[in-house]
């Protein structure tokens, strides 16, 4: 009877994130806290712990980042990252997808990466590349940014989570950082070699003769030599142009072309620079917890303040900083599109997270514990769980706080877990996600694209490529992090 009940109340776990899913946005909290609400009214489970420290520092981290963005901050860093893009057309595959990692790392949200599609865009096109190959990279890349990032909401999540077994955000950074630097590096050289270059592919030259879309300046000499047979565009041409040469000289000629610009408004740097200095604040107070104020814990040593109360103080100082500093209308600062997508997935964390930890504290002997010693056997299926957890939710916040919780019951060792941790990269599984659908939308070459099977489309194997490699590096590394 009990093993039914356990399965009655999966049941209603499984499907609250379904319909959450289906809902979308702050649907898949809601559906969370109503899911809580039938375990606790109905099977009588006592309610768990709800999330309530990762709340607030999502809400404080998204508070001055829409602070930054309302000041011109979010501008100011696109506007770096264009240049540095634009400034390296010929390494496009390898430069725009570290590019999309370390800017989404400085800003605790994979949104920036919106600003950069153009731009990578327009550098592939305007240089005869094939678009996907950058844009489906660095896509993927942004997602890995989330978790070496000090202050991400998964982050966030996962710091609350770890904190307890001394592990924090010095080994986190140690473990998540250089593994998700080596599977950018990794996938943009798997990447440079997927598909065929632009000029031969079917569906870009489909589109050019329908007149949807003109041949670039870099490859008009080789498209009409294609076109032609090459016999034409061979002759009078002399024996040091053709089709390769012409398309060299129309390389130089684009590269010159005007750049694609970002207008930074006043004041957009001082923000930005504010937003760093308060990241870098939170990363050396993890560093170094003799910089954080110390209390007598219950044997009168003293302990330093957690990292959860320390980040919600420096971000929403940071959040004021950049108020008064730049200005700008409190008012303005909630209209952000970032604090609407931030209150999103801070509602969608606490109602999943609940629901979850509800079910995992009353299931501990039936099912928590085979899992564990499942999970212990065969430690990489944790990888496996968050990968297709994170691609059925979407989010990387509740997917940490429904997993990560049962990893530790396994007593997985907490570098292990976090050398695992980035499989969250699986929130691109499906193209359910908004950076995905905008980057389809802005190659007009066609070159990336969904098909009719949900899983298969031109973000697939980046995807696979970064789970692989940022595990495998994960792993290596933590080897020699000190636990």
């Amino acid at each position: 009877m009990e093993v039914v009940l356990v399965i009655l109340q999966a049941c209603v776990v499984i499907g609250a994130i379904v319909l959450g899913v289906r809902v979308g946005g702050i649907g898949l909290g809601l559906w969370g806290v109503v899911g809580t609400a039938i375990l606790v009214f109905v099977f009588r489970l006592p309610p768990g712990s709800p999330p309530v420290d990762a709340f607030f520092i999502i809400i404080a981290v998204i508070t001055a980042s829409s602070a930054m963005q309302a000041a011109g901050g979010i501008d100011f860093l696109v506007s770096i990252a264009s240049r540095i893009i634009q400034r390296n057309p010929r390494r496009l595959t390898y430069v725009a997808p570290l590019v999309a990692f370390v800017f989404t790392v400085l800003s605790g949200t994979s949104n920036i990466f919106f600003a950069l599609i153009p731009v990578i865009y327009e550098t592939a096109y305007r240089n005869g590349q094939r678009p996907e190959r950058a844009l489906a990279a660095s896509t993927v890349t942004s997602g890995l940014g989330i978790t070496a990032s000090p202050v991400s909401a998964a982050m966030a999540a996962y710091l609350v989570l770890m904190e307890a077994k001394g592990f924090g955000l010095p080994q986190v950074l140690a473990i998540t950082v250089p593994s998700a630097i080596v599977a950018c590096i990794v996938t943009s050289f798997v990447q440079q070699r997927i598909g065929r270059e632009l000029i031969a592919d079917p569906v870009f030259r489909k589109r050019v003769e329908a007149g949807t879309v003109e041949v670039p300046a870099a490859l008009e000499a080789s498209f009409a030599a294609r076109t032609s047979g090459g016999a034409e565009a061979a002759a009078g041409a002399g024996s040091d142009s053709g089709p390769r040469s012409a398309t060299k000289a129309a390389r130089r000629t684009s590269a010159g072309a005007a750049p694609v610009e970002h207008t930074v408004p006043p004041g957009g740097q001082t923000a930005a620079w504010i937003f760093i200095v308060g990241t870098l604040l939170v990363v050396a107070l993890g560093l170094f917890p003799a910089l954080r104020p110390a209390f007598p814990d219950a044997d009168g040593k003293p302990v330093p303040i957690g990292m959860s109360p320390v980040i919600e103080m420096v971000m929403f100082t940071v959040a004021l900083a950049i108020i008064l500093v730049r200005k700008v209308k409190p008012s303005l600062v909630v209209e952000q599109p970032l604090l609407r997508s931030g209150y999103v997935a801070a509602v969608a964390l606490f109602g999943i997270a609940w629901m979850a930890d509800t079910f995992i504290s009353a299931n501990q002997k039936t099912i928590i514990e085979p899992l564990g010693q499942l999970i212990t056997a065969q430690p990489l299926l944790l990888a496996v769980a968050l990968f297709l957890v994170a691609g059925l939710t979407t989010s990387q916040s509740a997917t940490t706080n429904t997993l990560i919780p049962i990893a530790l019951a396994a007593g997985l060792a907490p570098g292990v877990i976090t050398a695992m941790w980035p499989s969250l990269i699986g929130v691109w599984l499906f193209p359910a996600n908004g950076s995905q659908i905008a980057a389809v939308e802005t190659d007009r070459t066609g070159s990336t694209r969904l098909t009719p099977v949900p899983i298969w489309h031109s973000f697939t194997i980046p995807m696979l490529v970064s789970w692989v490699s940022v595990v495998v590096s994960g792993l290596l590394i933590q080897l020699v992090i000190p636990s």
